[in-house]
């Protein structure tokens, strides 16, 4: 059984209002002025009529209060959508808890503000950020509708961001909840602990409290965030017992992670991976203890630990050494963002298998039929990242010969005229060999044990981005659609156009479909097939924007590229 190992790189630098109640039953696809129905009612996952309340309103300054199993949290409400922002699902992992599982929140008397977005968890900052950053990151946002009360039972997703495990945030304008709200789902996005303070090994470290689990902290966060949910959302009228989890890029490949944890089962029933690979050597974990056990990832995480600590003249692996480790600023852990030290030594090790969190790889439970038996959506974009992302190559004929006898089965796949340009063959290769292929490989794994699954490609552009785009959708693109958050897509762009606009209510009413039934179809939408390894149909979402079924056109370069991994070490020389 292959273990769990990683290596790292940073991948990106990390609606409408309306006054009616939202609501759809699962399926209906909003009208263009807006997601609202025309019987202006909510409807819970069963499509059953929920009690005709209407929404709060802030008039007095005091927003709807929720009871939590720690205490009371009041929000604000607008445009028919209750927001909770800043709850902590953990206590402040400061001082001694540094590199310990989280621990319980100290409940609270008064009701505590939940309008404000929280601090982001530390992280290197980028000039112009005005982000708050700190240690006591723990917290969740909460976003219901606003006529949801205890008892309503309405679908969950739990949004788990991306940022390569060192960067980003489940706070701010791009994850905003509004969207889904007004169809009727409860979103829930999440804070984790990033960078070495959430994937950290040292041999002193493993010898304190030694029945603990050790090393992917991150992963130990999203758990107790799932916890939390599994004991709250009911109080804010969402059904524990029907919880989508859904990510993009570290976030994706967390969702991996959770379905083959064992301390994660049973805390969520359905999965959603936006380019979040599948396969091993891709932001996957590496072994705790033992130097040389993967080729990918030959340095394991405690040797990792020891250089940080020398980088900071910590020596030693007794008690005196995590003292100092825990005594060192903020700062000095997050390190600028640095990875490796002057000698080029690695100082960050990423997800780190412990034997006790996390057994083996996601890879390796698919093939063991061992991951969570759950209905999947999952897809990448078109054309995620460019440049030498998996290999050094430097042009068509040394890529292609990577591949050894299957030179010619790979350049017929990529390059079938042989007039194409180095930087696009390149760039679909990065995007198939990280993202593609593995996404299509557990869609396969999923089906063979009769388990619904869809998949996607999306591949839009807006117009005015095509020239400089010019080999399709790079990585991240569709999360703004899928969240119908346009008016904060990276990047400043235009506002949104009526097609683009059309897009990301068909891929939201998708995606919350899914979390009511499993099922993305409905009323109002173009069919998307559940997949079969047979016919390989998915959705693909073309350069146009439209949304079409059919035969997975990138067929022949995922099937050099399956078969390329039996000599995975020739082509991708370190882990990612």
């Amino acid at each position: 059984m292959k273990r769990l190992t990683l290596g790292i790189v940073s991948l990106i630098a990390c609606s409408l209002i309306v006054h009616q109640k939202p609501a759809f039953a699962a399926g209906h696809l909003p009208e263009s002025g807006g997601p609202v129905a025309a019987n202006n009612t909510y409807r819970n996952n069963a499509g059953t009529r929920l009690p005709e309340m209407l929404p709060e309103k802030d008039t007095t300054g005091n927003g709807p209060l929720v009871r939590t199993a720690s205490g009371e949290v009041r929000g604000t409400t607008q445009g028919g959508v209750s927001s909770f922002k800043g709850i902590p699902y953990a206590a402040a992992p400061v001082g001694d808890l540094r590199w310990r599982p989280p621990q319980p929140v100290k409940p609270w008397q008064e009701a505590r503000d939940a309008t404000k977005d929280c601090a982001d968890c530390p992280q290197r900052s980028f000039p112009g950020s005005k982000a708050t950053i700190s240690e006591d990151c723990l917290f969740l946002n909460v976003y219901t509708p606003a006529a949801a009360k205890r008892g309503a039972k309405l679908p969950v997703m739990v949004w788990i961001h991306g940022g390569s495990f060192v960067g980003g945030s489940g706070s701010g304008p791009g994850a905003a909840g509004d969207a889904f709200a007004k169809q009727g789902v409860i979103l829930t996005t999440i804070n984790y602990r990033l960078g070495r303070l959430g994937h950290f090994a040292h041999p002193a470290l493993s010898q304190q409290n030694p029945e603990e689990p050790k090393g992917s902290y991150a992963f130990m966060d999203q758990i107790a965030a799932l916890k939390w949910v599994k004991e709250n959302i009911a109080a804010f009228g969402g059904d524990p017992n029907n919880v989508t989890i859904f990510g993009f890029s570290a976030g994706g490949v967390s969702v991996h992670s959770l379905m083959t944890i064992p301390a994660a089962k049973g805390l969520f029933h359905k999965v959603i991976s936006h380019s979040g690979g599948g396969r091993d050597g891709v932001l996957t974990g590496r072994p705790i203890r033992q130097d040389g056990a993967d080729p990918l990832y030959a340095v394991s995480a405690e040797t990792i630990g020891l250089n940080f600590a020398r980088k900071h003249k910590i020596e030693g692996t007794d008690a005196a050494a995590v003292a100092q480790l825990r005594a060192l600023p903020m700062e000095a852990i997050v390190d600028g963002g640095q990875e490796a030290d002057s000698a080029g030594r690695r100082t960050y090790a990423g997800p780190i298998l412990d034997g006790k969190l996390m057994v083996e790889t996601a890879e390796s439970a698919y093939k063991a039929g061992r991951q969570a038996r759950v209905p999947l959506m999952i897809g990448n974009c078109s054309a995620e990242i460019g440049g030498p992302f998996v290999t050094n190559a430097n042009s068509k004929e040394a890529l292609f010969t990577l591949f050894g006898d299957l030179k010619g089965e790979a350049s017929a796949a990529f390059d079938p005229q042989g007039d194409k340009e180095f930087a696009e063959v390149l760039t679909r290769f990065n995007t198939d060999w990280v993202w593609g292929e593995p996404a299509r490989m557990t869609a396969r794994v999923f089906a063979a044990k009769k388990v619904r699954v869809y998949m996607f490609q999306f591949g839009y552009v807006p117009p005015a981005m095509r020239a400089r785009a010019r080999y399709g959708a790079g990585h991240g693109s569709d999360v703004s659609f899928a969240f119908n958050t346009l008016n904060a897509r990276w990047g400043a762009p235009a506002e949104a156009t009526p097609e683009e606009q059309k897009l990301a209510r068909v891929m939201n009413t998708y995606w919350t479909n899914f979390a009511k039934t499993g099922n993305p179809n409905g009323s109002g939408l173009p069919l998307w097939p559940q997949y079969d390894p047979q016919q390989e149909q998915i959705l693909d979402i073309e350069l146009d924007g439209k949304p079409v079924a059919k035969p997975d056109p990138r067929k022949a370069r995922f099937n050099v590229i399956e078969k390329a991994f039996n000599k995975r070490e020739r082509i991708q020389s370190r882990g990612i």
